[in-house]
């Protein structure tokens, strides 16, 4: 969906149950779901193996369901249903080890190279 087909102040809702359906239906690990400027939601479920490539975009997951591990810059950290992830543009990344469940939502954002980071108070 693309945001120039919303009404104004119009909600959109992105269901875990729907979206899988839709992937279900592509030969793709994942898909564009919405677009509102640099905004990018997917869906995204790999099988066996996950082979993404650092991306040119700040990035966001949100574990929607299964486990997993997560490998950043080399480093591993354990990953659930609810986590969040951040990654900065550039980054090597991938999800290892994870459940035959597993999927997440990602959210892509930003320039091309990764907004500015700004210090929270």
């Amino acid at each position: 969906m693309d945001a120039r087909d919303l009404q104004k102040n119009e909600l959109v809702k992105l269901t875990i149950h729907a979206s899988l359906d839709v992937l279900s239906k592509h030969s793709q690990p994942f898909i564009p779901l919405f677009t509102h400027g640099t905004l990018e939601v997917e869906i995204y479920k790999p099988s066996g193996m996950d082979f993404q490539q650092p991306h040119a975009k700040d990035e966001v997951y949100i574990i929607a369901t299964g486990t997993g591990h997560f490998l950043h810059e080399g480093e591993r950290t354990s990953v659930q249903v609810g986590d969040m992830l951040f990654v900065r543009a550039g980054a090597r990344h991938r999800f290892v080890d994870f459940s035959e469940d597993f999927s997440t939502w990602v959210v892509f954002y930003g320039p091309p190279g990764g907004e500015q980071a700004t210090p929270v108070r």
